[in-house]
């Protein structure tokens, strides 16, 4: 098998990681709701510890050059762009003569389409490298969705989504990186030099979402102990991150 066939198995592969959210249709709704908060800070962490342990070193990594204030304008530019969709959904929500869901909820879809959509370019990279560094890469790439895809799909419930529309608005989302894996593979040489413009970018985004509306979620409690059960799980989200950070640089 060729790096194209590599490729789009790897890509579809990654995609499938966003049904691992199904398992909730096979627990009572009063169980999945007392734990949506719990999935709100793992989002919260995994969108924290993604953006400073996985985007932006590989960032730094992609530009090679010492000058790093053009990869930090982008992250600011990718918080930036948030902070304005968000005003403009939020105008939308307060407007709307129906129900709509909560604006957080179609940035964590924005950002997970690019962030997919980053991945698959990654993985493409990869396998024209060479098969067992796209083998490599795609196993670490799936370690680092599987946790965020679990906190995305409690974020899109905790906004009022209906389960099963929220599994497949997020698998929708992630094909995105079979998108991403076909644009890397046939226009290797014109999106060489993209990652380093669209990683920093997501993280931007990723930071924003994290500390403007996740964190405000779980830091505003009343009980005591469930604000302090929510600060654990927002670190084991980060610790994930790390966890599969060291793994990837010991396998690779």
């Amino acid at each position: 098998m060729g790096p194209f066939g590599w490729i789009v198995v790897a890509t579809v592969g990654i995609s499938l990681t966003a049904w691992i959210g199904v398992l909730t249709l096979f627990l009572r709704e009063e169980l999945v709701d007392s734990v949506l908060l719990g999935l709100v800070a793992l989002a919260a962490g995994s969108l924290i510890g993604g953006a400073f342990l996985h985007l932006l070193p590989r960032a730094i990594t992609e530009t090679g050059s010492e000058d790093t204030l053009p990869l930090f304008l982008w992250v600011i530019g990718g918080f930036c762009l948030f902070y304005v969709l968000e005003q403009f959904l939020h105008w939308q929500h307060d407007h709307a003569d129906v129900h709509e869901h909560e604006p957080v909820s179609y940035l964590v879809l924005v950002s997970d389409t690019l962030h997919n959509f980053i991945d698959g370019l990654v993985i493409a990279g990869a396998f024209l490298v060479g098969t067992p560094v796209g083998v490599v890469t795609t196993l670490a790439i799936a370690l680092h969705e599987i946790p965020q895809e679990i906190g995305d799909f409690g974020v899109l419930l905790y906004s009022g989504f209906e389960r099963r529309r929220a599994l497949v608005l997020n698998f929708l989302t992630q094909t995105t990186v079979i998108l991403g894996g076909v644009v890397g593979f046939v226009l290797d040489d014109v999106v060489t030099g993209l990652p380093a413009v669209l990683l920093p970018f997501a993280a931007g985004n990723f930071i924003y979402i994290a500390s403007s509306d996740l964190i405000p979620e779980i830091k505003h409690q009343d009980d005591e102990v469930r604000s302090l059960l929510s600060f654990l799980v927002f670190l084991v989200g980060i610790a994930l991150m790390l966890g599969i950070k060291l793994l990837r640089g010991a396998i690779g």
